[in-house]
C-alpha cells in the first residue's frame, strides 16, 4: 500500500509517499520533502503551489490513501485560517483523485513513531531515520510528514474525513 502523508503549512508543507507491501512489515520512502513557498508571496499563491506539487506527487506515485497532520490548537485566529488554509490545500489533490484521507492528531503521532507524544523534532527526525534505514536525517518538515504516513500504517482505528467513518487496520 502507498501512502502520500502531508505535514501541512503554509511556508513549509512536509510531505511523503511511504508503501509496505502487502504481508510485509518493512517500510519503504518512496519519495519524500518540503513544499517551500517565499515569506513575501501572497497565500494564495503559496496555496496553489501547494496543490500544484502535491498534485504533481499523486500523479508520480500513485497513492491509494492520503494521511494528513489534524489542525493544532492555535491561540491566534489569524494563524488557525491561514494553518486551515493550507490544510484544505494539502487535502484537496487528495480528494480530487478519490484517495481517501485520514487524519491524525500531533500527539498521537509522535506517540506511534517516538513513543512519547511530547517528543521534540529532532527525536521524530531521529526515529524516522532509524525506522526507514536512511542514510540521512530527513529535515524537520519532512520527518514529520513520514511521521504521519507511519501514524496510520501502526494505528489500529482511523478516521477517514473524506466519509467520516471509523475503520479499522489496514
Amino acid at each position: 500500500m502507498k501512502i502520500l502523508s502531508i505535514d501541512p503549512g503554509l511556508r513549509k508543507t512536509g510531505f511523503a509517499v511511504i508503501e509496505r507491501e502487502e504481508g510485509q512489515d518493512l517500510i519503504k520512502a518512496l519519495t519524500f520533502g518540503v513544499i517551500r513557498n517565499p515569506q513575501k508571496a501572497l497565500q494564495s499563491s503559496c496555496l496553489v503551489n501547494i496543490r500544484n506539487e502535491l498534485n504533481a506527487v499523486i500523479r508520480k506515485y500513485k497513492p491509494e490513501e492520503c494521511a494528513v497532520e489534524s489542525v493544532i490548537y492555535v491561540q491566534n485566529y489569524k494563524t488557525a485560517i491561514t494553518m486551515g488554509a493550507a490544510r484544505a490545500a494539502a487535502i484537496i489533490p487528495a480528494a480530487s483523485h478519490g484517495i481517501p484521507v485520514y487524519e491524525y492528531a500531533p500527539k498521537r503521532i509522535k506517540q506511534a513513531v517516538v513513543g512519547k507524544g511530547a517528543a521534540k523534532k529532532e527525536q521524530v527526525a531521529f526515529m524516522i531515520r532509524s525506522l526507514l534505514s536512511l542514510k540521512e536525517t530527513p529535515t524537520p518538515d519532512a520527518a514529520d510528514a513520514i511521521a504521519v504516513g507511519l501514524a496510520h500504517l501502526y494505528t489500529g482505528e482511523r478516521i477517514n474525513i473524506s466519509s467520516g467513518k471509523k475503520t479499522g487496520p489496514i
